[in-house]
């Protein structure tokens, strides 16, 4: 399916949609997403599932924030599909720190308290772990500074008066660990990862936002850290019976880098009671009753190539209308792909379709439509429609409320939106 809408649309597959198809227009991405945010809202007090709704954008990485902001407004709870930067997040830091230590014939001070402040906490933990941060930092800076060996710093330790008694408990296992086989690597750090899971999430979840973003983010993490201590187990063995490394720690957290680098070919999603938020290229062979696209923004979906012509001829151009259909779209200005991604979006509707843009970018400058939205026959929403809907009325505009179930006919011979 490839192809270039519009006027360079010459061979491209049908995309006309089965469903109706309705046109919200705001004046920033803002008002566009929390103008979405108040349509799912909608859809779901008229009885729509959650399941049944999702959020299409061409690239997340300018809507995620927004459309977060707008879901906490109205009690939605978005999971976005990104792959996750697992190197980021605290379970994958936690392994790496711990690879680190053990691996140390002398730490510093630094590298003894980095798994504590990360969270680590014993197999069959009670309620005082994890231990707080204000406790970690306490006891870091009561610690004398340079570097020893563990078992030194476990004598220091149990000496000072001052010591927590679980931090002790913390060195006598980095002391008691054993040699990095290929048949204890994956329990030791399976523990570490299925003690983070058991007390360390459900602290964070009940200090978390009522959206729980941090700990949905969390939950992925832990997941991902599950299946990478299953990878680094066969990867390692394989190494070290070839002959390719030694057993060491060092090179378990080599391995540990290497694949958490890797993109996996699948999006990552934890929460099925949340709202589903997709980049269009995750969408292919999906059906869902309701698909809301946003960024139908000419620059944006399709991404605009680089040219010489202005943003404003090229959109007159595509568009052929005046003086302008005189003269010959380049190819160079649309992306197939995006044309494709978009018709993925078009056919994944089978109840309604929902496109959003914004007129204006930050700086006032002016955004085109899409002419990828040419193609389609779309029912605009009114300014009084949208306005009533982002009031406290907060009213459905007709054309997105004949969409659902029992409403058509209902809607037949009601004046349109003004």
């Amino acid at each position: 399916m490839t192809g270039l809408p519009g006027r360079l649309d010459l061979d491209a597959a049908d995309v006309t949609p089965d469903v109706p198809v309705a046109e919200l227009t705001t004046t920033t991405r803002r008002a566009e997403t929390r103008a979405v945010m108040a349509v799912v809202a909608k859809l779901r007090a008229h009885g729509v599932p959650v399941r049944d709704i999702v959020v299409v954008a061409r690239d997340l990485e300018r809507y995620e924030e927004p459309l977060t902001r707008a879901a906490v407004r109205y009690g939605i709870t978005p999971v976005f599909w990104t792959q996750i930067d697992l190197v980021t997040s605290r379970p994958y830091r936690l392994v790496i720190a711990l690879c680190e230590l053990i691996a140390a014939s002398n730490p510093a001070r630094d590298v003894l308290f980095r798994p504590l402040e990360l969270g680590w906490v014993p197999q069959d933990s009670g309620d005082e772990w994890p231990v707080p941060a204000e406790t970690v930092v306490e006891l870091y800076h009561e610690t004398p500074s340079g570097s020893r060996s563990v078992e030194a710093w476990q004598s220091l330790l149990q000496d000072a008066a001052w010591a927590d008694p679980r931090i002790i408990e913390f060195v006598e296992w980095v002391v008691t660990s054993p040699n990095p086989s290929p048949e204890t690597v994956a329990d030791v750090l399976g523990s570490v990862v299925a003690s983070y899971r058991e007390s360390v999430l459900p602290q964070q979840q009940a200090t978390d936002s009522p959206a729980l973003l941090e700990t949905e983010t969390a939950a992925r993490a832990v997941v991902r850290m599950e299946t990478l201590v299953e990878q680094v187990e066969s990867k390692y063995a394989q190494r070290v019976a070839d002959g390719w490394s030694d057993e060491s720690w060092v090179t378990v957290a080599s391995i540990c880098e290497s694949l958490a680098t890797q993109r996996p070919g699948r999006r990552e999603h934890a929460n099925a009671l949340a709202l589903d938020i997709l980049e269009a290229n995750d969408i292919w062979a999906r059906k869902i009753p309701f698909v809301i696209a946003v960024g139908l923004v000419d620059g944006e979906w399709p991404r605009q190539r680089g040219s010489v012509v202005p943003a404003e001829l090229q959109h007159a151009i595509l568009a052929g209308t005046g003086p302008a259909k005189r003269l010959s779209p380049q190819t160079a200005w649309m992306d197939g792909r995006d044309h494709d991604h978009f018709l993925d979006t078009v056919q994944a509707a089978t109840t309604g379709l929902i496109v959003t843009r914004h007129s204006h970018d930050v700086e006032r400058n002016r955004r085109f439509r899409s002419p990828l939205l040419d193609s389609l026959d779309v029912e605009p929403i009114s300014t009084a429609a949208r306005r009533r809907l982002l009031s406290t009325e907060r009213a459905l505009p007709d054309v997105i409320r004949s969409m659902l179930p029992g409403e058509a006919s209902a809607s037949m011979g009601v004046m349109p939106d003004d």
